[in-house]
């Protein structure tokens, strides 16, 4: 099951994303730590890179049968679709 948490920020997303991951022990994927970790090791992010390894890493996790809660704020038409895909 993908269990997808979206919203602007600060509203409470990333709380019931971690509640809900821990409670499943389900995968927990926020694009904000990937996407912080790629600037800290010296990439430049731009547009959907950490999304691309977030869905990716969601799919890796959905195939060996885990539940996985992605926390992200999904801006646009295009990380929404790519979630369904992803679920798919």
């Amino acid at each position: 099951m993908l269990y997808i948490f979206s919203g602007l920020p600060s509203t409470g997303k990333s709380v019931l994303a971690q509640y809900l991951s821990q409670w499943i022990k389900g995968t927990y994927l926020r694009i904000d730590t990937i996407e912080q970790t790629m600037k800290n090791s010296g990439m430049n992010v731009s547009f959907d890179q950490g999304y691309q390894v977030a869905f990716k890493l969601a799919e890796d996790n959905l195939t060996l049968g885990q539940s996985v809660v992605a926390d992200s704020v999904n801006p646009v038409i295009q990380s929404r679709e790519a979630w369904h895909e992803v679920a798919s």
